[in-house]
């Protein structure tokens, strides 16, 4: 029998998922990290990128983040995200022209704009669109 820990991904506006996975894939601030069933308790802040639960060998789902916290227990895993959106869910038109609108604002140098802000707003537009086309490669 497969072991599993318990996974909960909840956004500022709903409950994202909640069930049993094998393993967890998360966008950790200091790189990726795989999470397994009794995993060493930790808690760490998540960058914005793909948070993908694989729930068996032939399953697995995958979320976009905005960044958040990870808790890690030996027999649960919380996510607490600012934004999550299932990767089949992401608009692609409204990640592109946010990408463009934030390389725009970057682009113009001579306006007084908050530089910070859009480099984020860049990259969760580009982490979007990253974790779309990942989504779609792996045919899920």
């Amino acid at each position: 029998m497969t072991m599993t820990v318990h996974v909960d991904i909840v956004s500022a506006e709903k409950e994202i998922f909640s069930g049993l996975a094998e393993m967890i894939f998360a966008p950790a601030e200091l790189g990726e990290i795989g999470i397994t069933p009794r995993h060493a308790p930790l808690i760490t802040r998540l960058n914005p990128g793909e948070v993908r639960i694989k729930v068996s060998n032939t399953e697995s789902y995958p979320f976009f983040i905005s960044g958040g916290l990870l808790e890690i227990q030996p027999h649960i895993v919380t996510i607490l995200a600012d934004t999550a959106i299932r990767a089949k869910d992401i608009d692609e038109a409204a990640a592109i022209q946010a990408k463009a609108k934030a390389e725009e604002v970057l682009a113009n140098k001579t306006s007084r704009v908050d530089y910070a802000s859009a480099e984020k707003q860049l990259h969760q537009a580009i982490m979007q669109l990253r974790t779309l086309d990942r989504f779609r490669k792996r045919g899920s």
